[in-house]
């Protein structure tokens, strides 16, 4: 499907400007590449790591706080089938079947007495059972004090996790979100504050609540959001980016769009004589330049180190997928290991002056 984007490699003088900007380097869900996600200790390393921004995705517990976790089901980064065995529930989120324990089933009182874990089996559990679970109010709080600290700024890059199903249980997202913003000071344009939302009906509405930048995230090919599932609307996520209008329509919304990289540099499976099946690069889409076109920033996601998700052209080096991603003039990316993202990003910042020296 994302065979519809491809063209041959052409460098286009707009990428070559692109190029020559900073990328930013985004911390996702903080440092979770080293430490249990959307924990304290996760942002602040990643702050440490040189991060631009931190990325904190929210959801709402039942009495209307914001709390830092991917999924509104909690069972896999924290323990709370331990601590509370008999709130296990079947919900249908977003047209899915989900079971399991559930942040609008919680007061903040019970979330804060639970404990997080790492969720990937293959990463570091030397941490679980550490951490608590930080309210978005308390994210902000560090992203401020440790900015005054090391005399920069810390960015924040919050993301509305299934804001259409949240609405539907009257514990809208929004409000509370663009409330916090306001009361520290982070609800103007010129704040280092994107917020980010796979449904672009929640980011209309942020619109008329926080002067804020929005991004528009892009999810699978073949998906159709959420919000446009509640309202018969049939466009997939590739129509969205796909078609001129789309991105067009985008715009009046957004300032910029969240692809899955594969919208950038897509792949396809090949199969060896043997059987075995491994990813194999196709040459570069014209996405980035049809955004930039229509004055959208591009922050793709997500970079991860571990050779598992590298192909196999980076021969095992995260540093060459940064560099083929900044060359193509992406605006940020989306990193798990925010050292490896700072160092790549450094070295081609340096590698671009040198040029433009010459």
């Amino acid at each position: 499907m994302l065979k519809l984007f491809i063209t041959c490699a052409i460098v286009f003088s707009s990428l070559i400007a692109s190029a020559l900007q900073k990328p930013l380097v985004l911390g996702h869900r903080g440092a979770c590449g080293y430490r249990p996600e959307h924990t304290l200790a996760s942002y602040q390393l990643a702050i440490d790591m040189g991060a631009d921004y931190i990325e904190p995705d929210l959801v709402s517990t039942k009495d209307g706080v914001l709390i830092a976790r991917h999924e509104n089901e909690i069972s896999e980064t924290t323990d709370v089938a331990t601590k509370f065995p008999d709130r296990k529930t079947t919900k249908t989120i977003d047209g899915k079947s989900v079971t399991g324990w559930f942040t609008e089933d919680f007061t903040l009182k019970e979330i804060k007495t639970l404990r997080a874990k790492e969720r990937l089996a293959f990463r570091d559990h030397s941490y679980d059972g550490q951490f608590e679970i930080p309210t978005f109010k308390e994210v902000i709080e560090l992203a401020q004090s440790q900015g005054k600290k090391l005399k920069r700024t810390i960015g924040l890059y919050p993301e509305t996790k299934h804001p259409t199903y949240f609405q539907s249980i009257k514990l809208s997202l929004e409000e509370p979100l663009a409330k916090e913003l306001k009361a520290t000071g982070l609800n103007k344009k010129s704040s280092a504050v994107f917020i980010q939302s796979f449904e672009l009906t929640n980011l209309k509405k942020l619109k008329k609540l926080t002067k804020n930048k929005l991004v528009y995230l892009i999810d699978d090919p073949e998906l159709v959001p959420a919000d446009f599932q509640a309202s018969g609307d049939k466009r997939t996520y590739l129509d969205m980016v796909s078609k001129i209008e789309n991105l067009k329509d985008i715009k009046k919304t957004a300032d910029g769009i969240g692809p899955y990289k594969r919208y950038l540099i897509p792949t396809k499976i090949v199969t060896d004589k043997n059987g075995e099946k491994t990813e194999e690069k196709l040459p570069p889409t014209e996405l980035i330049k049809a955004a930039h076109a229509v004055g959208l920033l591009v922050h793709p996601y997500t970079f991860r180190s571990e050779e598992k998700y590298l192909l196999k052209e980076y021969n095992k080096d995260p540093k060459a997928e940064y560099l083929e991603f900044f060359a193509l003039g992406v605006d940020g990316v989306f990193s798990d290991f925010a050292a490896d993202a700072v160092a790549a990003r450094d070295a081609y910042v340096k590698e671009q002056t040198q040029k433009e020296k010459r």
